[in-house]
């Protein structure tokens, strides 16, 4: 009796010691990662914290690769090109906001060149470039080209144009990928919506008045 009751105890201990771990897992993912990868880690986290640069989003891109179950080699290194890709969307965006900065971070991981950032520097009082960034990746992210989609988001945004804008221009550009356009076509459709804000190198098309023949160019 007192054998099967220490059995008991000792399963007890077990499973109490079982659960304590499953919480700080819970609470600690990076306890998950070897010791050399999660010193690197927070090596990271501490040095953007100091750097005046959103750390959480080191933390949270270590956390992904840990749930996606990644080795913890890969985890460093995607966790360190970050870090890169904040400190470089800062040098050129000196004012941004930690959600400026993390868009500005994700055009950069989509090969965007840091000095692309530079019409969204110094945006000006109670006017944020974030939607305009954001849609820009999602832009990117769905296939419209690279140098048109910044050529039509920078124009935009240098022109003026608001958040109202820049919905209706994804959209449009969202809805008609869906229907099956091509996304660089898309975006030049949806562009010519907005005559004023056209970049030079995607030209409205025009068509003659009713009862006008067309006149060919000579």
């Amino acid at each position: 009796m007192t054998r099967y009751r220490s059995l008991i105890r000792g399963a007890a201990g077990l499973v109490a010691c079982l659960a304590s771990q499953a919480v700080a897992q819970a609470s600690d993912p990076l306890s998950k990662l070897d010791p050399n990868s999660r010193f690197a880690v927070e090596a990271m986290i501490d040095s953007a914290r100091v750097a005046g640069l959103p750390s959480r989003m080191l933390w949270l891109r270590a956390v992904e690769g840990i749930n996606k179950g990644a080795d913890s080699r890969r985890i460093v290194a995607a966790v360190r090109e970050r870090f890169v890709h904040l400190k470089d969307a800062r040098a050129v965006l000196s004012q941004a906001t930690d959600d400026e900065l993390a868009a500005a971070a994700d055009l950069l991981e989509a090969k965007v060149k840091p000095e692309a950032l530079i019409p969204f520097r110094n945006p000006g009082r109670g006017r944020s470039p974030l939607l305009a960034l954001t849609i820009l990746g999602d832009l990117v992210t769905r296939g419209v080209p690279r140098d048109d989609a910044l050529s039509a988001i920078s124009k935009f945004w240098m022109g003026g144009a608001g958040d109202a804008e820049f919905m209706g221009l994804f959209r449009g550009v969202e809805s008609d990928i869906l229907q099956g356009l091509n996304p660089g076509a898309a975006l030049q459709n949806r562009v010519r919506e907005f005559p004023g804000r056209a970049p030079s190198s995607i030209k409205p098309t025009t068509t003659p008045p009713a009862g006008e023949p067309e006149t060919p160019n000579s």
